[in-house]
């Protein structure tokens, strides 16, 4: 088995306009590699080793088989985010409402983990996430 720490991760997410979808991403600072950015794609940096790859309707299309989620009516999954600290947990939340993004779920706390979640202007579930270091420690 080929080590894990070496692995990059890609998620590739359908989107209905890309110039929108890029707009809302760095209204939360995010930013993207311009190397893997055009008019179908925009390469979305999370981590020097987690991306998300926005990609056109009509381009993702290419990439598979079956239909597109319906992502009004559709849950396609739950992508998850970490934050330092729940204040900028609660800072990502109301920055996505206020770039145009909607309310998910409300606020769940559980003392050592804290998280509350978005969706993004094309209705994709973000879940922003805080966990005490100390909770996680060995």
């Amino acid at each position: 088995m080929a080590s894990t720490e070496s692995r990059m991760l890609f998620v590739n997410l359908a989107v209905r306009d890309l110039g929108r979808s890029m707009e809302f991403f760095s209204k939360l600072g995010f930013e993207f590699n311009p190397q893997f950015t055009d008019k179908n794609a925009a390469c979305m940096v999370v981590s020097d080793k987690a991306f998300v790859m926005l990609l056109t309707e009509p381009f993702f299309k290419g990439f598979t088989k079956k239909e597109l989620c319906d992502t009004k009516s559709h849950t396609e999954g739950l992508f998850a985010l970490s934050c330092p600290s729940r204040e900028a947990v609660n800072e990502m939340v109301k920055t996505a409402i206020d770039a145009g993004g909607k309310h998910a779920m409300e606020p769940i706390d559980h003392g050592f983990m804290y998280g509350w979640s978005f969706y993004d202007v094309d209705d994709h579930h973000w879940e922003v996430m805080w966990m005490d270091p100390k909770a996680v420690q060995g």
